[in-house]
């Protein structure tokens, strides 16, 4: 068992490694370009960038990168252990990996990439054809597309209403929206992956996850006197909380069959 390991540890460790690379590179340059560090933009050799070392200029990397690393190679080990019904390892590493680059490059930037979209939808489509078939698979996309849609127009008419206030109280107008086209893309995408109906529940359980994880922030400024009027106005990527929902659903289907009997 323990040499077994040694497998899903090295195949890990490269998703990390792949995880970080397009984390770096698509959000700046929008296509596979040569590592830069994200501070000076000085370019990493291909050896220092793998064994994580400072820029020429001494920047460190930062905690995201070992953060990613480790998450990465315990996933890794993870599905190797229990994969996916109907899926097998590789199949559900590659799927893991589209999971880590949209969740790290959302929650540090707030970006779903075109590119990144239509390799997710591809995948997507494929898996959830190998576990429900392809009216679940092509219904959960349209279902997923739908709501969000809904959730979206309704966050645009929010903004709306908040930049009215805003300037009401002369204040400068703020066009940052609750959800974004991005957020509609992706849940189409993993609406593929769970297929019809768990959609539905995909989206109640990321919308109650990022609801919980809002409130224990507030909760954290109040307890540190570091709570503004503003708190209340700020948004929050909500891409990381989808990716959670999928990961759950379609990883630990014990949870969903915990919280959803029969």
């Amino acid at each position: 068992m323990t040499i077994s390991l040694i497998f899903p540890v090295l195949f890990g460790w490269f998703a990390g490694w792949i995880v970080n690379y397009l984390s770096d590179a698509l959000p700046h340059t929008r296509k596979l370009s040569k590592p830069e560090c994200l501070q000076c933009h000085a370019p990493f050799s291909l050896m220092d960038y793998l064994l994580f070392k400072s820029c020429e200029n001494g920047h460190p990397r930062g905690k995201r990168v070992w953060v990613v690393q480790i998450a990465m190679t315990t996933l890794s080990i993870f599905v190797w252990l229990q994969p996916p019904s109907k899926l097998g390892y590789l199949p559900a590493l590659l799927l893991l990996l589209y999971f880590g680059v949209v969740f790290v490059i959302d929650m540090e930037h707030r970006l779903i990439l075109h590119m990144t979209s239509i390799v997710g939808a591809l995948l997507a489509l494929i898996l959830g054809f190998v576990m429900h078939g392809w009216a679940s698979a092509l219904l959960g996309g349209l279902g997923g597309f739908l709501i969000m849609m809904g959730f979206y127009l309704l966050g645009v008419l929010f903004t709306r209403m908040r930049n009215k206030r805003l300037k009401a109280q002369g204040q400068e107008a703020d066009e940052e929206e609750a959800l974004g086209a991005g957020d509609v893309i992706l849940v189409t995408i993993l609406g593929f992956l769970v297929g019809w109906p768990l959609v539905w529940f995909l989206i109640l359980l990321s919308i109650l996850l990022g609801g919980f994880v809002s409130l224990l922030l507030v909760v954290g400024l109040l307890v540190t006197r570091k709570y503004e009027k503003n708190a209340l106005m700020m948004f929050i990527p909500y891409g990381p909380y989808f990716i959670t929902g999928a990961f759950l659903i379609v990883f630990i289907p014990r949870f969903l069959a915990y919280l959803v009997p029969g």
